[in-house]
């Protein structure tokens, strides 16, 4: 291509940090605490801020109902399926700064990028940042992409609540998104392509000296809720013998689940039980009532399955001998994701052309990318992270990775639009 594209470093390290700046979060000494939900004043604050950067552009900006943000720069042929890039930039509690908006702002500084180059692209290029990726409100993640995709029901999801029983329908509303979610969805032939910049959030990349990660597909994630009811009282009246603890059933359900994630012998099952509610609460209090949630994931849904099936064999003998009722709840259950080998293939090319070393990888994370493989043919760029962490305040990807994921992303962008 005869364009240069120059990333301008400081510019997006800058703007990282200052999105970092939108948070909640009590600040730490071991990096950048930032805590994000989607629909509070700091969300509402950074997404102002990014579509005023975008704006200031020229770039043309519009909301759906439930707040994805579109960000496009017309191409020269305006009908044409556009080529789109994007991340989210919502955060876990006590989370860090990268996970998310190096590929928000990333893809905002590769667009700047080529429109400094000169470039006239044929298709349109388009930034999505989606609203909730994470599951912190409303229990679910992915919420934005999921609407988009058309893999969540409109109807459910506005009847989703938060801990404080406030609907989806009444927070996106008092956000200003307001329609119907059923507006929110896009059709199959919307985009021509997509891609995802993001941090690798494992150490596989930094491990080995590698800069870029190719990702060739995206585990399957499912989600369960577990309510186990036993019998409760005083901890000092309440003979052992006549006990039905509900936390003690759960600690054996939970390490079920743990051996049973181990023995499928592969590293491509994990299984997290990652929250452990327990009524009453109380020090002297017998547990009558525990719920748990549980995050399993596979790149084989088959697999996955025979995990949770042997799970239940478990607790089906535990209802037995602790004489507990024990309910089990889908959340979620999606399927897997495969790149589209043209854009894995487009994304090698670029990688030799500008001599960088890179892996080809799968994404053992979930990612809007897993939905928007649903309705376009989809590629992830990974860069590393330091020592594979991630959701944490010390959290951090290198300005010079940062920069070349960018310049990688950026190249790839310009080609897809030129088809």
């Amino acid at each position: 291509m005869t364009h240069q594209i120059h990333i301008d470093q400081t510019r997006l390290i800058s703007e990282l940090q200052t999105l970092a700046t939108f948070t909640d979060a009590e600040p730490v000494s071991n990096g950048t605490a930032v805590t994000r939900i989607v629909f509070s004043a700091d969300d509402l604050r950074a997404r102002a801020w990014l579509k005023e950067l975008a704006t200031a552009e020229g770039f043309e900006v519009r909301d759906d109902a439930v707040g994805n943000i579109f960000i496009r720069w017309p191409g020269t042929q305006p009908e044409l399926p556009a080529v789109a890039t994007g991340s989210h930039t919502d955060a876990i509690p006590h989370a860090g700064m990268y996970d998310g908006t190096v590929g928000v702002l990333g893809g905002l500084e590769a667009m700047r990028a080529l429109k400094r180059s000169g470039l006239h692209p044929r298709r349109s290029i388009e930034l999505v940042m989606f609203t909730s990726e994470e599951p912190t409100r409303f229990g679910i993640g992915c919420l934005g992409s999921r609407l988009i995709s058309g893999t969540l029901d409109p109807i459910r999801a506005d009847a989703m609540q938060d801990k404080d029983e406030a609907t989806l329908a009444a927070v996106r509303t008092d956000a200003g998104f307001s329609g119907s979610l059923a507006s929110v969805q896009l059709p199959s032939n919307h985009y021509h392509a997509w891609i995802e910049l993001h941090i690798e959030q494992g150490p596989l990349l930094e491990r080995e000296g590698i800069p870029v990660g190719i990702v060739t597909s995206i585990a399957a994630p499912a989600g369960y809720r577990f309510t186990i009811t036993g019998f409760g009282g005083h901890a000092g009246a309440l003979l052992m013998p006549d006990r039905k603890d509900a936390l003690c059933a759960a600690a054996e359900l939970i390490l079920s689940v743990e051996k049973h994630a181990l023995a499928t012998g592969t590293i491509d099952t994990v299984a997290t039980i990652g929250t452990c509610d327990v009524h009453p609460g109380a020090v002297n209090s017998v547990p009558s009532r525990v719920i748990l949630q549980l995050d399993i994931r596979d790149t084989d849904p088959a697999r996955r399955e025979s995990v949770m099936q042997a799970v239940r064999r478990d607790y089906e003998d535990l209802r037995q001998r602790r004489k507990v009722t024990i309910t089990e709840e889908l959340v979620n259950a999606d399927a897997p994701a495969q790149s589209s080998p043209h854009i894995v293939k487009l994304l090698e090319e670029t990688c030799v052309a500008k001599k960088i070393p890179y892996k080809k990888m799968v994404s053992r994370a979930y990612h809007d990318s897993l939905f928007m493989a649903r309705i376009a043919p989809i590629g992830m760029i990974f860069i590393p992270c330091r020592n594979g962490v991630s959701h944490k305040p010390d959290e951090y990807a290198s300005p010079s990775d940062t920069t070349l994921g960018v310049q990688v992303l950026a190249s790839a962008l310009a080609k897809l639009a030129s088809e």
